[in-house]
């Protein structure tokens, strides 16, 4: 499978796929694509699979499309300002990623929810403790909120962040959160009680504006209703 990923603020993934090969999405996710596309949708493994995306934030049912002669091509935007990341996961490497992240994947990627560990981040993340993990062989496509900076930790080395900045990371990486220190930093500070952590080994992937960050902003920039 080829593809090539084009377009800012709202970018577009094509896939150009030969006879049999399969790109599986969500619903709404595909654009455009060419006649000798067969659409099949399913659960992606049987009933309690898809119930554990939904908690994953995404949908119950996925689609799978399959090129029926070669030569054919399959497009899926972003549906949102933001960056299209492919993740090749060849040799065994699993990558956690926020929720509703998925924008396509190969066939042969496997998709099932995460529990962050500790039960405080679950309470305390900001963005739940439930993520995705991907798996297998094969391209994964992710929606990223806004731009994507990409940091290789060391053993060890920790970084702090606002958790709904976490895009993806590499399962090597531990995230926890922390507790902001000092009373006048969590009442004026304006970070809130608690920050995320990451720490090494493995890369992370930050992104510059969460799509909740994004909404905040502009609802308020809305005048209130006069009546």
């Amino acid at each position: 499978m080829k593809y090539e990923i084009k377009g800012t603020p709202f970018p577009v993934v094509t896939c150009y796929l030969e006879k049999g090969e399969t790109m599986v999405t969500e619903k709404g996710a595909m654009s455009w694509m060419t006649d000798r596309m067969k659409m099949e949708t399913n659960t992606g493994g049987g009933l309690m699979k898809g119930l554990g995306r939904m908690l994953s934030g995404n949908s119950l049912f996925l689609n799978n499309y399959t090129a029926e002669d070669d030569c054919q091509f399959i497009a899926f935007s972003s549906s949102f300002p933001g960056r299209i990341l492919d993740f090749n996961l060849d040799g065994g490497k699993t990558i956690i990623a926020q929720k509703e992240a998925l924008l396509a994947m190969e066939k042969t990627v496997n998709m099932e929810m995460h529990f962050r560990k500790k039960l405080g981040v679950g309470f305390f993340g900001g963005e739940g403790f439930i993520m995705q993990k991907f798996t297998g062989t094969g391209h994964v496509f992710l929606e990223i909120d806004g731009d994507v900076v990409e940091y290789d930790l060391k053993a060890g080395e920790k970084m702090y962040i606002e958790q709904s900045h976490l895009a993806a990371m590499e399962s090597t990486v531990a995230f926890d959160i922390a507790t902001v220190k000092g009373a006048k930093n969590i009442v004026f500070g304006g970070e809130g009680l608690f920050l995320g952590t990451v720490t090494g080994p493995g890369k992370v992937w930050i992104q510059t504006m969460p799509m909740s960050g994004l909404i905040d902003i502009i609802l308020s920039r809305i005048p209130p209703s006069n009546g």
